[in-house]
């Protein structure tokens, strides 16, 4: 048989079966329905000649077992280690720095997309203009230009001093109207 008929074959005949077995592994039946999906890529990734549909459908169950043994076994292995992973102090994230501030939300939504790429990676990520140039792939004078305009049109928004010129840092002052 070949694997097209088979498969069909699979899914016509025995796909009742094949979920129960696997609903009986995991005991949810999106977590069934994703272990046969997987073990039946796993089983028809590979050429293989089929005697009859028995033959596929028992190398399936047997795919399946083995596809949630493994899970087992992984999510026990990273169980393990995990609390060694994690760190006990929380770093604030970049969205410390604009979060709750909408006219700094507005501000960055009006930058075209590229400018807005450069302008938070560079002040957000806290990345030098090299490094923008490379995450964005884009030449360093680029990224410049980029920053240039993202400046010129947040001070629009913000109320910029000179002291933010030439330390390049991100504090503004909301401008008076």
């Amino acid at each position: 048989m070949k694997d097209r008929e088979v498969v069909e074959a699979l899914y016509a005949q025995s796909m009742r079966r094949l979920s129960a077995y696997a609903f009986a592994l995991v005991g949810s039946y999106s977590a069934a329905e994703e272990l046969v999906q997987d073990a039946i890529v796993r089983t028809f990734s590979k050429r293989r000649r089929w005697q009859d549909l028995a033959a596929a459908e028992s190398y399936v169950r047997a795919a399946i077992r083995n596809t949630h043994i493994d899970a087992v076994r992984r999510d026990a292995r990273w169980t393990a280690r995990l609390p060694k992973l994690i760190r006990t102090e929380e770093a604030p994230g970049p969205e410390a720095a604009v979060e709750g501030d909408e006219a700094v939300a507005v501000a960055l939504a009006a930058l075209p997309p590229r400018v807005r790429t450069a302008i938070v990676l560079r002040y957000l990520d806290d990345m030098t203009v090299a490094g923008v140039a490379s995450a964005m792939s884009a030449s360093e004078g680029t990224v410049k230009r980029y920053l240039s305009d993202g400046r010129a049109l947040l001070s629009q928004h913000f109320e910029l001093t000179d002291e933010d010129e030439q330390t390049e840092t991100v504090r503004v002052k909301e401008a008076r109207r």
